[in-house]
């Protein structure tokens, strides 16, 4: 039997101040029994852990209902259970808000074995239990599992300090959290059918038991969405379809295997390729792949560099391309060139393969040269098709090669620019190099958008992925009216698409919104007609508050309008002043319109903050001009924008208040940020995350640093134009620094060197200055794995909540002295 229980919750605090408030009991459900009629618990088996841990998602859930062992037991609250439990585990779960960070502890009184969860994560303790927790909606979930008499249960919270106060509620909508940003199910990768009627897709997603362990899931399903294969260990981005759509290749645990779609049969044709990889169909009975081979170092002691690639870890594995048997098992090598061979296309009507080779080449920026070579399979003879300095991707179409390259591209071919100004070639263009040998067709010279690659159609059409402004979009284009036409997706940002052979065309794509999570689409491109096959949203995101956005535009000095937008944090309080964040990327790209990410705007939005992103001077996809003043100007122009703009914003958001600005970025962002502090006392905390304190030592020591520089500091090198590696570089006027700031870097990352952080650090430690280095163990360019992302958000917001809050405490929580 249940009795209703006695819950005390003491909502604030400490000393003589201590004041405690009864929990009302129609905000914490209680749940039981959750087990048989049995009397063993799961603390007198070996599993415990694992007992526990397998029920509490279910726990979580917002469900008012849960099957247990053919029983239905119902959530109901406290202030309506009248009897005893004698048997089985029981739950209590409550939420509760916060408006800052708060630390405090959690006594539990009258339960003799407990297991308590905040967000999912478990807390240490027998009967006091320590938690901190964010601005916020929090869940916590009690899983009882010896309770003598539930007259005697009480619950008290005591706070850390006075500020420390939490707020239970029983809201129907929650803010947004990093882990449900991070751990919700996505649709990783994709694969459709040449015949538009099957589709390989991945599904991932993170459990908090599981740490930093993805879930995936990938299954074989008919258009109508139903699952008619599953396949363990793979993902589709590894799966490849025969030419009529019966059969996928795809590799697992160290076999190539065929499966036919048809009866479900699996043949294996191969196994132990170490180095074999991105195995395709070249025809029904051929499987065209790559194979690559590191050769070993004869010295132990030393690396004799052979040039500039050698930084690279992978530079000395060559790669060459391999036809496989499907029958006999008989391996035919396409290609036997010293250099590494990759396959860029192939036709099996023509016997051909399309290959890129990169010969060592340093006469012209970016200092790297492409041979596209056509291989005929039926004497293996070899075409050079040409040379170029800039050159992206090329596909087969009936009539010649399609070709995605910069401006530059044969001899400037595709510029759309005024003649004294040099072309941005991260600008991706369209050509077409013709069967007839006839000079190359530039395609997109006003198109603005920026063209990063292409499938092609039967009829000759192309589907374009382009960087549109701030968004990425398909585009289709029409090979015989020789126009671009959008694709209507549904998506800001499109993130993968797979399309179909057929004449008619259609394409798979996932991507998301600026203000909605991923979702997965099916495109007719004839009728451009979009029929949504799954979406995140009622899953993840159900009750979800979404910050409110808004499209903030303004004109620059120049006359260049310039594109922003604002997120306003859920239900913002206008009538009092805000912290805002202004956030940037200023080098080639702009900042996609995607929900979530590696800078999550909804989240900071979520915390209070309202977030302010610009789209600054020499971005692609606002056309050849506006990305071409990215060259040779190293925040020149960036700098003016990114101030004029905030100085825009305060304007407009009269409740922002101008003396609580927060500014970040990363890699090009960061170097923005370090120079930002350089030219203005706007801003009262600043985070460079991997930023380039000195061009000089970027452009020498970055993996690829000279390879962007052949772009961003065209013709322009330390001994020819000193100047702009010097007074460009943040760290030569690391004097005029006043604001705080905060340096963030993997101390592994290979693109940015942390010597670039390092720099700046020793300047301002120099100085006196307020300057923070953190250093994430391990970790490149990017922060990626799970727990450490979770880490460096928390860091990040922790930082400006100390500045611009005045809040230091979840700091020092987590950089403790």
């Amino acid at each position: 039997m249940i009795f209703r229980t006695a819950v005390t919750l003491l909502l604030s605090a400490v000393a003589t101040q201590l004041v405690a408030a009864p929990l009302d009991e129609s905000k914490i459900q209680f749940i039981g029994p959750l087990g048989t009629q049995s009397t063993i618990k799961p603390h007198n088996t070996p599993h415990q852990k694992s007992i526990i841990n397998n029920l509490l998602p279910q726990l979580q859930k917002p469900n008012q209902k849960l099957e247990v062992f053919g029983n239905t037991r119902s959530w109901q609250s406290l202030e309506q259970v009248n009897a005893l439990t004698v048997n089985g585990m029981q739950a209590l779960r409550f939420n509760f808000s916060t408006t800052r960070f708060v630390e405090g502890t959690f006594t539990l009184s009258g339960i003799e074995k407990a297991h308590v969860f905040l967000n999912g994560e478990p807390l240490t303790g027998k009967n006091e239990f320590s938690i901190h927790a964010v601005t916020g909606d929090h869940q916590v979930i009690i899983i009882t599992e010896q309770v003598d008499d539930w007259k005697k249960v009480v619950i008290d919270y005591t706070p850390k300090t006075e500020h420390d106060e939490i707020v239970l509620t029983q809201k129907t909508t929650t803010a947004l959290s990093a882990k449900q940003l991070y751990d919700a199910p996505t649709i990783s990768a994709i694969s459709l059918s040449p015949n538009g009627k099957f589709y390989v897709a991945t599904e991932r997603h993170y459990q908090a038991n599981r740490k930093n362990a993805a879930i995936s899931n990938t299954s074989l399903k008919n258009i109508e969405g139903d699952v008619l294969y599953r396949l363990s260990g793979v993902s589709a981005s590894q799966v490849s379809w025969s030419p009529d759509s019966n059969a996928i290749v795809f590799t697992q645990d160290k076999r190539v295997s065929i499966l036919n779609i048809k009866d479900f049969s699996i043949k294996t044709v191969a196994e132990h390729f170490t180095g074999a990889s991105g195995y395709q169909f070249f025809d029904k009975d051929t499987l065209i792949f790559s194979w690559s081979n590191t050769p070993d170092d004869k010295h132990t002691l030393v690396k004799h560099y052979s040039g500039l690639e050698d930084r690279w870890s992978y530079a000395r594995s060559i790669s060459q391309p391999f036809l496989l048997d499907v029958k006999s098992g008989l391996v035919s090598t396409i290609s036997e060139s010293k250099l590494s061979t990759r396959i860029a296309d192939f036709d099996n009507k023509r016997n051909t393969v399309l290959v890129t080779r990169n010969p060592v080449n340093y006469a012209a920026p970016p200092h790297m040269l492409t041979e596209l070579v056509e291989i005929d399979l039926s004497n293996h003879t070899e075409k050079m098709l040409g040379e170029y300095r800039t050159f992206n991707r090329a596909k087969y179409t009936d009539k010649g090669i399609y070709v995605i390259a910069g401006p530059d591209f044969s001899q400037g071919l595709g510029r759309n620019l005024p003649k004294d100004m040099l072309a941005n070639n991260y600008d991706g263009q369209l050509y077409l190099l013709n069967n007839d040998g006839e000079k190359p067709q530039a395609l997109s010279k006003k198109f603005d958008p920026a063209i990063g690659g292409l499938q092609v159609l039967s009829n000759g059409d192309a589907v374009l992925n382009v960087t549109d402004k701030d968004t990425k979009k398909l585009y289709l284009y029409d090979e015989s009216k020789r126009r671009f036409k959008k694709l209507n997706t549904g998506f800001d940002v499109v993130q993968n698409y797979s399309v179909s052979k057929t004449s008619k065309g259609q394409v798979l794509v996932t991507g998301s919104q600026a203000s909605s999570p991923q979702a997965l689409s099916l495109v007719t491109v004839k009728r451009n007609k979009t029929k949504v096959l799954w979406d995140s949203k009622p899953v993840a995101y159900d009750n979800s508050e979404i910050a409110a956005l808004e499209e903030f535009n303004f004109t620059n000095e120049s006359g260049t309008q310039i594109s922003g937008r604002v997120y306003l944090p859920h239900n913002l309080d206008t009538s009092k002043k805000h912290p805002a964040l202004i956030y940037y990327y200023g080098g080639t790209s702009p900042v996609s319109r995607g929900f979530t990410g590696r800078y999550p705007f909804n989240l900071w939005a979520a915390q209070g903050y309202v977030v302010y992103v610009v789209q600054p001077t020499g971005a692609t996809g606002f056309g050849q001009e506006f990305s071409a003043k990215h060259v040779n100007a190293w925040g020149e122009h960036t700098a003016d924008d990114i101030i004029q703009g905030t100085n825009e914003f305060l304007e407009a958001y009269p409740f922002v208040d101008k003396n609580r600005l927060g500014n970040l970025g990363a890699s090009y962002g960061g170097f923005m940020t370090m120079l930002l502090a350089t030219k203005t006392d706007l801003f009262s905390a600043s985070i460079a995350h991997a930023g380039i304190s000195n061009i000089t030592s970027y452009w020498g020591q970055g993996w690829w640093g000279y390879l962007y520089s052949g772009e961003a500091s065209k013709n322009s090198f330390p001994w020819n134009n000193p100047s702009l590696y010097s007074q460009h570089s943040p760290v030569f006027h690391a004097d005029k620094v006043t604001t705080p700031l905060l340096l963030i870097h993997g101390d592994a990352d290979t693109n940015v060197p942390p010597g670039e952080s390092h720099n700046m650090y020793t300047a301002l430690k120099l100085l006196g200055q307020d300057v923070e280095l953190i250093e994430y163990k391990g970790a490149d360019h990017q922060i990626i794995v799970r727990d450490r992302r979770f880490h460096w958000w928390d860091t990040m917001l922790a930082y400006f909540d100390m500045h611009l809050k005045d809040q230091p405490q979840w700091w020092d929580h987590i950089y403790s002295k």
